[in-house]
């Protein structure tokens, strides 16, 4: 899709119009805006024929809510006009951002471009009146070369976010851990430094979890490293590590077929990192950042690891299987073993959907955070809220450390029955950050959605988090 800043609206065929909750309607529409229900609330859209003096085709009037100073409302009031017009029949929206600042209607384009994603390129047979129209998207501002310029870097996140969709879309049988892998090589041409190892490598190194969990499988593990150095020369870097099962079956301990489908998206943690890593280098932030995805398919074939199985870590720890549904761990464990025995970083987030039990905590809307360090869990926490991503820190209590300890092993990859499952897993995950800084976000609730509420993010794949790191870096660790 096409955005352009341009100094008037013209001849516009679709005409969109930001209303504050409970202001005056725009002229020659109140008698319209009297007859609907629309009052200007968040994440509402009233779309009626151009009046007479309004050279359009058709207006959308998008309710900013109480409050039209905030970057969220506004996003949520262009998302909510994409939404009411895209399949509309016409070609172009228009939105009228003359009153707002220049970096005001950046984000009214930038808001535009998430809410017109579609993961649609396996559709056939779609009716055409279920396509979205509007190609272009045209934003009315005072200053045009200025807005261009904020919506610069803007995009560079968009194409991220939108990027991490498309991974977390993609059906397994396309994106399986070399095919993964493949796409994260070709983001070098935005500067990103990227390197493949695979199972050879990964075996010299001793990373044998991970490669336990893959064993099963016809298709060969991965582990993609992706640099970006904007910082300076021998600075740390931060550094971002993503669970990347392409497909769980849950191996041996073989999931119910009922909803298995979706174990598709069970890399959405290396999606985010990937995205993550896309948007620094697309907006050419000043950091030194790595992001490190440990690429599997968990399949039961006769190669499979077994529930009952010792395998040994890149650490030397040792690990009994107990579940090999409990897969997500054992990558994780040998990917933050090697990123902080390489680079040294500043701290770690790792993140992964990893656990049912984060979905039984928290609900849907909400991940959560666990973290040997507050101030890495806190920037998470305040980065989140300001791009409309929710996050809940979670307790690591010591004295459930016992629960995954191994009578056979130096610690066993489940916890004690089903009381606690993220924490315990978040508790095995800290055995393998070395005492670095570190934080665990837990996105299983929060990876992919259904019925979305939220304008600017389709059902489906969410891209989620790549927003709240983007932000995080911004705020607190570019030079």
């Amino acid at each position: 899709m096409k955005v352009e800043f341009v100094a008037s609206a013209g001849s516009a065929e679709i005409l969109a119009l930001f209303v504050r909750e409970g202001a005056q309607a725009p002229d020659g529409l109140a008698a319209a805006v009297k007859a609907s229900r629309f009052k200007g609330g968040r994440n509402s859209a009233l779309t009626i024929p151009a009046p007479g003096g309004l050279d359009a085709e058709l207006v959308v009037l998008s309710g900013l809510g109480a409050d039209a100073a905030d970057d969220l409302a506004l996003e949520t009031a262009a998302g909510a006009a994409w939404r009411a017009v895209a399949t509309s029949g016409l070609s172009t929206l228009t939105f009228d951002a003359s009153a707002l600042s220049a970096e005001q209607a950046a984000r009214v384009g930038f808001a535009a471009r998430l809410a017109a994603y579609r993961f649609d390129k396996y559709r056939t047979k779609e009716k055409a009146e279920k396509i979205p129209s509007v190609k272009t998207v045209r934003v009315v501002t005072g200053d045009a070369k200025a807005a261009q310029a904020a919506f610069a870097p803007m995009s560079a996140v968009a194409d991220a976010v939108l990027f991490a969709r498309d991974l977390v879309s993609e059906p397994a049988n396309v994106l399986h851990p070399e095919a993964f892998a493949k796409r994260v090589k070709a983001l070098e041409s935005l500067g990103l430094e990227v390197e493949i190892l695979g199972e050879k490598e990964m075996e010299a190194l001793g990373m044998r979890t991970l490669l336990a969990v893959g064993q099963g499988s016809e298709r060969d593990s991965q582990l993609a490293v992706i640099q970006w150095k904007g910082g300076k020369s021998g600075d740390q870097p931060i550094a971002f590590v993503g669970k990347g099962v392409c497909f769980d079956t849950g191996g041996i301990s073989l999931k119910p077929a009922d909803g298995m489908e979706d174990m598709k998206w069970d890399m959405g943690g290396a999606a985010a990192v990937a995205g993550t890593l896309m948007a620094l280098a697309g907006r050419k932030a000043k950091v030194n950042a790595v992001g490190v995805l440990g690429l599997v398919e968990n399949m039961p074939d006769g190669k499979a690891q077994r529930p009952g199985d010792v395998v040994v870590s890149m650490s030397g720890q040792t690990v009994e299987v107990i579940n090999t549904d409990a897969e997500g761990r054992l990558v994780l464990a040998d990917a933050l073993w090697y990123t902080q025995e390489r680079f040294k970083p500043k701290f770690m987030i790792d993140l992964a959907t990893l656990t049912g039990a984060m979905i039984v905590s928290l609900g849907l809307e909400y991940a959560g955070v666990f973290s040997n360090d507050d101030a890495v869990a806190q920037g998470v926490l305040d980065a989140g809220p300001k791009v409309g991503e929710n996050f809940w820190r979670m307790p690591m209590p010591e004295a459930y450390e016992r629960h995954i300890d191994s009578p056979i092993a130096d610690v066993k990859n489940t916890g004690n029955g089903r009381a606690g499952g993220s924490i315990t897993a978040a508790l095995f995950l800290q055995r393998f950050t070395n005492g670095t800084p570190w934080a665990h976000i837990d996105i299983a609730p929060t990876a992919w959605v259904s019925k979305s509420q939220n304008p600017t993010i389709p059902d489906g794949g969410v891209g989620f988090a790549v927003r709240t790191l983007d932000r995080m870096v911004a705020d607190k660790y570019e030079g």
